[in-house]
């Protein structure tokens, strides 16, 4: 229940607050007094996106602020659902939008998101302005309608969740089967390349040994003269260096008694001779060892050409890299020999989503088509009500060929006023009076049925006068029994059914054009309804008549 209204720097409005009460709350008032600012505010505080041109005084904030009673468990959850503590059973919204266009929102002091806003801003008002009434030419509308007498919202939930299963599963399963047409149109390429590459047996450290050994092959004559050339120059008995080394160890040792330097010299002699040795030995056995080998020269080019080759043709750099474009080509040629077995699973997995959404939107459509005679005979009877003797109300339903986010129902609503006339769409045949009526109708439908704590009508009167609007009077204050409403209207027999009346008037001064609110007391009622009959200049006729339709609005 909204209850109360603080309103600051908005439109025409300077600083006002409302305090609404339960049942039938009625707003009156001129033509351009304001009533439509009223219902801007509280469209702030349900999502609608803030305009700094609705800043009074451009200098300072806007502040919109509604108290909210917490009634349904819906609330609580999409409170809960934004971490919103409700402990003191209250919900206060707060918009404020500054000077410099920037707009925040607050819900029980935590700052909010505008889409968390709107999750439970719907949940706490319905707002009707007179454009809504395009709405009843909405199928989508018509299928809230049914579907709220039915109590389908905890169905629907688990239909909208099978049903955004099966879009995700044939959706991947869509991009699943285009990967699979491309991949097996490069199915033989992609397999060919990967086996040069298995046939290549590429080994991760054989680029660098290889050409270690291609140097060592192409210069092997060279490398065979110099290490026998040089093992000539250190072991040769005529001149070799090992035979000098001696002679000269062995004229030092004959003067070590007599020199005492001699014999360290002698030493050190004794350890080059051991070191030139073991070189001279390396040396002959290089000698040795290396051979002109054309044929294996021949083999290691060839490799060495075939791994530069794939490198250049797989626009690598390094061996590594070519590894990892081997291991690539190695899954995917693995996945396209997989594919086929999984394609079949995917369409396994989907076909079970799609017959679970099928399932439930079979029960959707029973539980649908089970009140259709209901919201007929209450449309039927509430019209007749309202004046209109002979009218004709069908739900007319058809099975839609493919499911949707709603189900596979499509439901038209039906209707004719006059006897005799088949019922068509209501776009067709319904007068602006008529459309009035049905939404009045299907809003009072809504609101039984549902969880909505307060209803706004704005004007839902549009088209209709005198005993038609006594009558849309008594169903606007029975609705307000059970849920609160709040009722903007220009009609004297619907105002006069409210249990609080609040007339919105604007003030001219030095400053400007300023838009006020204010209760009525039950003397001020008298004569806001008695002006509503007459005009300006209040009649005794009217005072009297005023009094009677309060009387006769308390009664019922």
């Amino acid at each position: 229940m909204l209850q109360s209204l603080l309103i600051e720097n908005y439109a025409l409005i300077d600083k006002l607050e409302i305090r609404f009460q339960d049942g039938l709350n009625i707003i009156t008032g001129e033509t351009g007094a304001g009533k439509s600012i009223l219902l801007g505010a509280v469209g702030l505080l349900l999502g609608q996106r803030a305009d700094m041109a609705a800043l009074k005084d451009k200098e300072r904030s806007c502040i919109v602020e509604g108290t909210f009673a917490v009634a349904t468990p819906d609330i609580e959850q999409a409170l809960a659902d934004s971490d919103i503590d409700v402990s003191d059973g209250a919900v206060v919204i707060r918009r404020l939008i500054s000077p410099n266009g920037k707009s925040r929102t607050f819900v029980n002091d935590q700052p909010v998101t505008l889409q968390a806003l709107k999750e439970i801003g719907e949940k706490l008002v319905d707002i009707h302005s007179q454009y809504q009434n395009i709405l009843l030419q909405n199928a989508a509308f018509q299928l809230k309608v049914v579907d709220s007498l039915a109590g389908n919202k905890a169905l629907q939930e688990r239909y909208h969740a099978a049903f955004a299963q099966l879009r995700q599963a044939e959706q991947q399963l869509a991009a699943l089967e285009e990967q699979a047409q491309l991949s097996k149109s490069e199915s033989d390429y992609l397999g060919h390349l990967f086996s040069e590459l298995e046939a290549a047996r590429l080994q991760a450290d054989e680029l660098e040994a290889l050409e270690s050994e291609q140097q060592q092959l192409a210069h092997a004559e060279e490398i065979k003269l110099a290490f026998v050339r040089a093992g000539a120059l250190l072991s040769s008995d005529e001149a070799g260096a090992t035979k000098a080394l001696r002679e000269a160890k062995a004229a030092l040792d004959k003067m070590a008694g007599a020199f005492a330097k001699a014999e360290a010299l002698a030493t050190r002699l004794q350890n080059v001779l051991v070191e030139v040795k073991d070189i001279a030995h390396d040396v002959d056995a290089i000698a040795e060892s290396t051979e002109v080998n054309a044929a294996r020269l021949a083999e290691v080019s060839e490799r060495l050409d075939l791994i530069f080759a794939l490198l250049k043709k797989h626009r690598v750099n390094t061996l590594d890299e070519l590894l990892a474009v081997r291991e690539q080509l190695r899954q995917k040629v693995s996945f396209i020999g997989n594919l086929d077995e999984l394609l079949a699973a995917r369409r396994k997995e989907r076909d079970a989503l799609l017959a679970n959404a099928r399932a439930l939107a079979d029960q959707l459509s029973k539980a649908r088509s089970s009140v259709f005679a209901g919201v007929e005979s209450h449309v039927v009877n509430m019209l007749k009500s309202l004046g209109i003797p002979s009218p004709t109300m069908q739900v007319a339903h058809a099975a839609l060929p493919a499911l949707t986010p709603t189900g596979q129902d499509d439901i038209r609503f039906l209707f004719s006023a006059n006897k005799g006339v088949p019922p068509q769409d209501i776009a067709r045949v319904a007068s602006g009076g008529e459309i009035s009526r049905l939404m009045l109708c299907l809003k009072s439908l809504i609101a039984w049925t549902g969880n909505l704590p307060t209803i706004i009508f704005d004007e839902i009167d549009t088209g209709v006068s005198g005993e038609v609007a006594d009558c849309m009077g008594k169903i606007i204050r029975e609705l307000g029994k059970s849920i609160q409403v709040v009722n903007i209207t220009h009609l004297p027999q619907i105002a006069s059914k409210g249990q609080t009346h609040f007339l919105v008037y604007k003030q001219e001064s030095g400053a400007g054009t300023t838009t006020n609110i204010r209760r009525l007391t039950e003397e001020e009622r008298v004569r806001e309804i008695a002006k509503m009959l007459s005009g300006q200049t209040l009649t005794d006729t009217a005072i009297k008549n005023a009094k009677e339709l309060l009387a006769v609005g308390r009664k019922q």
